[in-house]
């Protein structure tokens, strides 16, 4: 099958989705994790594909979570990193002097780096429950090929949107960046000074260090507001539009359905579908939840091989990625996937690079699917370094890149072809 007419409808793809994508943004609630416009463009997703792509199932899906966990974790951690300071403090310059407190306050700040660690370094749920429960919504839908199923592709993105990253929004990703490396270093200096005290309480310098390390006290204070949580009124333009981040990826599907469909194509042998998950920015926690209702389902254990794409923050045409390691590099993503991607690149002389998400960047639903088992392969369009409109208000309708969105639609289609063709395993 050939489906160059599709690919050659880039462009159009392209302002559709900008146009489409503005609906989203301005005629629904902010779509913040677990919210009500996390579940009206879900409901809105499916009823696209049930009523106008001819999709043979479409479905919104429950689950339970916790939102603000997912960066609430930081007033945990920073609290033992305090605590653990304090006492570092006193013993150091003797109104303590014992050898039990530095004890402790080592396996507080410890106790703080490795909650840091399961919460965002590897997006577990340590502390999930502790924080208020929210029900956040998944979608995904799909359609049936004209003869037998010999595949599935679903392509997908995550609905919600994200709190305002204040320093990024204000000060540039290079503060925000640098915010996180020198707690960390603090916490490290201290973790020292303690060990040095253990082993000779005597050394004459070191109150001295003591006393220097209150520089990184402004950055502890500072990582206590690293998201916009502190408005008593919930004011939601404290959420930002996300129109990039991520209903950009959302939109990579439903162009495919939209395009197949306005042009009479259907598929031979391939079942083509969405996966719009909600609540991404809460810590993948509506991949993780699709991905364990789903990972035994028959549908997807009757043999035939299921591939999902997962996209997010597709802007920049200049850094098209195929990431093959996610979740801050510790997860291997589908690499024959991200390969037939980046093929599917150079045979329409598109632009794209072979990368992975960096340590302290976080993850994408791709790292979710694919820790259950599913072949997920992970394609991002943005710099890895912040940029002005990752996670902060200039993440808007307005400031979508068309050619960005056309390339990596292209793309897609060009994988989709390759799969439908038999040219993939």
């Amino acid at each position: 099958m050939n489906l160059e007419k599709l690919i050659n409808e880039r462009d159009t793809a392209a302002q559709w989705m900008i146009d489409d994508i503005t609906k989203v943004c301005t005629t629904m609630p902010k779509r913040d994790p677990g919210s009500e416009g996390e579940h009206a463009a879900a409901e809105y997703f499916k009823d696209l594909c049930l009523n106008e792509y001819g999709c043979d199932e479409a479905y919104v899906e429950e689950f339970e979570e916790h939102p603000m966990s997912f960066m609430g974790w930081l007033w945990i951690t920073m609290s033992l990193e305090f605590i653990g300071f304090v006492l570092i403090q006193l013993n150091v310059h003797g109104v303590i002097a014992a050898k039990a407190a530095t004890l402790i306050a080592i396996l507080l700040m410890v106790g703080g780096l490795v909650l840091a660690f399961l919460q965002f370094g590897l997006y577990k749920k340590a502390v999930d429950k502790l924080f208020p429960k929210k029900i956040g919504h998944n979608m995904w839908a799909s359609k049936l090929p004209k003869g037998e199923v010999k595949q599935r592709v679903y392509f997908g993105g995550h609905t919600d949107a994200v709190w305002v990253w204040p320093i990024n929004d204000r000060l540039g990703g290079a503060a925000h960046s640098n915010q996180n490396i020198i707690t960390i270093v603090g916490v490290f200096y201290y973790l020292v000074i303690a060990i040095m005290w253990l082993i000779n309480p005597a050394l004459g310098f070191l109150p001295l260090l003591a006393k220097l390390g209150f520089v990184f006290l402004p950055f502890w204070i500072g990582m206590n507001f690293m998201w916009q949580w502190w408005d008593p009124k919930h004011d939601k333009s404290n959420i930002v539009d996300g129109a990039n981040d991520n209903l950009s990826g959302c939109y990579m599907g439903l162009a495919i359905l939209k395009y197949l469909t306005e042009n009479g194509i259907e598929l031979e042998h391939t079942e083509i579908g969405v996966v719009n998950t909600g609540s991404e920015e809460a810590g993948l926690r509506g991949a993780k939840a699709w991905s364990e209702a789903h990972k035994d389902d028959p549908k997807f254990n009757d043999g035939i091989p299921t591939y999902i794409y997962t996209y997010d923050t597709i802007f920049d045409p200049e850094w098209l990625i195929a990431n093959y390691k996610d979740l801050n590099g510790t997860v291997k993503t589908d690499a024959p996937l991200n390969d037939l991607f980046m093929q599917s690149c150079g045979e329409l002389g598109i632009f794209v690079k072979k990368g992975m998400m960096d340590p302290l960047l976080g993850a994408t639903d791709a790292a979710a699917f694919a820790q259950a088992g599913f072949r997920a392969g992970d394609v991002t369009g943005l710099n890895h370094k912040l940029q002005d409109y990752y996670h902060t208000r200039r993440d808007t309708y307005t400031n979508m890149n068309p050619k960005g969105l056309a390339d990596c639609y292209a793309a897609s289609v060009k994988c989709l072809e390759h799969i439908e063709n038999g040219e993939f395993e």
